[in-house]
């Protein structure tokens, strides 16, 4: 684990090509670690969410390079490396379950970020349908304990289609659904991380859950 964080780190410091080409076989070795890694807590987290039984960890990791298509930084690389461990694959739409390792700013985290307006509809619809339960979920303490309250922008205003006198409007302003856990550089390198982070994963499937039934209603 240590080589995945020292190459992330020389990579922050000379994000160019010429320097990445030059040390290609560090990120080799670094991505087959976050590849090991990812995959242990795919086959923890099977135990308990059978939805991501078969899951490859080389296609659940985002590849390293940025698009910087659109983007004022046109530095040509991530500094960090991400696994987003989700049914159907990492471009599903749906919920699932992320490890994000960057030094200094690690997290776990789940849900949805800033889905498309036909899957965020949805999303918002089962709220409404199924409230109680939702509250349920995010209101348990160990998920407070765990994750503290959704995150992301919210709208101003109910969004359009909706209900406004709607009592729980506020949990219906959310553009994305996520959860996060932030962890630190040393606990990631601990021998018990993929317990630790399958821990977290666990408390995190009623939410991902309730999100994917969303989704796959018709």
């Amino acid at each position: 684990m240590k080589n995945l964080f020292s190459f992330l780190s020389d990579l922050k410091n000379n994000n160019n090509k010429e320097w990445f080409d030059a040390n290609r076989g560090s990120y080799e070795q670094s991505k087959k670690t976050m590849e090991t890694l990812v995959q242990q807590i795919i086959e923890k987290i099977s135990q308990f969410d059978s939805s991501v039984s078969g899951t490859e960890a080389r296609k659940a990791v985002f590849r390293i390079n940025r698009d910087v298509r659109f983007s004022n930084n046109k530095e040509p690389y991530k500094t960090n490396m991400g696994g987003f461990i989700v049914p159907g694959g990492k471009n599903s739409g749906k919920a699932g379950y992320y490890l994000h390792i960057e030094p200094g700013a690690c997290f776990l985290a789940g849900g949805v970020y800033c889905p498309e307006a036909t899957v965020l509809k949805k999303v918002r619809e089962e709220i409404i349908y199924n409230t109680s339960a939702f509250k349920q979920i995010i209101d348990n303490k160990s998920f407070i304990d765990v994750f503290g309250e959704i995150q992301g922008e919210k709208l101003k205003r109910p969004p359009k289609g909706f209900p406004e006198n709607f009592s729980d409007m506020e949990l219906l302003k959310y553009k994305s659904y996520t959860v996060v856990h932030q962890i630190s550089d040393s606990k990631l390198q601990e021998d018990g991380f993929v317990d630790f982070a399958t821990d977290v994963f666990k408390e995190m499937k009623p939410f991902n859950q309730f999100i994917n039934s969303g989704i796959d209603h018709s």
